[in-house]
């Protein structure tokens, strides 16, 4: 499991289970503790036959994110950078 802090979150490397497979996810979460984490999945369309294989595929992802806004919503670096 990855983890970044923000200003005002923390976010982690995380998976989902489905059908089929797993999907790679973010959780972000409050530093001040309130509230449970929400998961965002995201490498829509691609499904991992472990929960490691997925987890492994969200840090790598989780390298390219650059902030969580204060509502939660996810910030990512641009492709062309």
């Amino acid at each position: 499991m990855a983890r970044k802090q923000f200003a005002h979150h923390e976010a982690v490397s995380a998976v989902v289970p489905g059908e089929g497979g797993y999907s790679a996810a973010v959780a972000v979460k409050a530093l001040d503790g309130m509230g449970a984490p929400r998961f965002h999945k995201i490498l829509d369309g691609q499904r991992f036959k472990t929960a490691s294989d997925a987890d492994d595929a969200a840090a790598v992802q989780l390298e390219r994110l650059i902030d969580v806004d204060e509502e939660g919503v996810l910030k990512w670096e641009s492709a062309a950078s």
